[in-house]
């Protein structure tokens, strides 16, 4: 099935821009992803396969309607580990496992109020040309120390014969999954289409995967990267 179109967010809650953003994609068996999913949520295929991605960015201009950017608190890397799913509904979406990000206050405000797995990280966002490096090491909660070190070369926009079904199923998701006070919610994120590039892996040391209960993945993943979007993101509804 083709993954969401975008929503329109009325009103938003918060504005947000990802950006300097990769994309690394493992396949998985369905049934194991399946088993880390809540009640209410069903594993969503690609080629008979169930897809975990592992994206560090950069989360700039970060602010509430009506409240201007805040220096150091607007801006922060992020690095989220996340699957893809549908609901009883039929609506497509994500489901994150893990969700790694350098601002304290932003890790508690999102675990408050979207019951979202966040973690505190030590993390920085380098770019030197054509060049991206992410480092992150996780602080709190635990496993202490579970990291991702990516370096990436992002390389020319994708041309249409490269965005093709799975790169649309893989990056054209708007809507997130989360469990609240016990029962299953989402929320909607408004942006443009991504502007997607290709992406040459030069490096990657990550242990996310296994702390978020994933086994080793195999093979060789398959990249995609953006320079970024301007983000409008929606409060969850049951």
């Amino acid at each position: 099935m083709p993954a969401s179109s975008p929503p329109a967010v009325q009103p938003p809650v918060m504005y947000q821009q990802w950006n300097l953003i990769t994309f690394i994609h493992w396949r998985y068996p369905p049934a194991l992803i399946q088993s880390l999913l809540p009640a209410g949520l069903r594993v969503e295929t690609f080629d008979e396969s169930a897809w975990i991605s592992l994206i560090p960015f950069l989360m700039q201009g970060v602010r509430p309607p009506g409240v201007p950017r805040l220096p150091w608190l607007s801006e922060f890397p992020e690095t989220n580990v996340r699957t893809y799913v549908r609901d009883q509904h039929d609506r497509s979406g994500i489901w994150f496992l893990s969700l790694d990000a350098a601002r304290l206050p932003a890790v508690l405000a999102a675990r408050a109020s979207y019951g979202l797995p966040y973690f505190w990280a030590d993390m920085t966002v380098r770019r030197s040309a054509d060049l991206i490096s992410y480092r992150s090491s996780r602080r709190w909660p635990g496993p202490r120390g579970a990291r991702c070190d990516v370096d990436v070369r992002f390389g020319p926009p994708l041309d249409e014969r490269e965005r093709d079904e799975l790169a649309h199923f893989l990056t054209a998701r708007y809507r997130l999954f989360t469990v609240v006070f016990g029962r299953l919610a989402a929320a909607e994120a408004e942006h443009v289409e991504w502007p997607l590039h290709r992406a040459e892996l030069l490096h990657l040391d990550q242990t996310l995967l296994a702390a978020a209960g994933l086994p080793a993945p195999d093979g060789q993943p398959l990249l995609h990267a953006s320079p970024g979007v301007p983000v409008r993101v929606g409060m969850w509804h049951r």
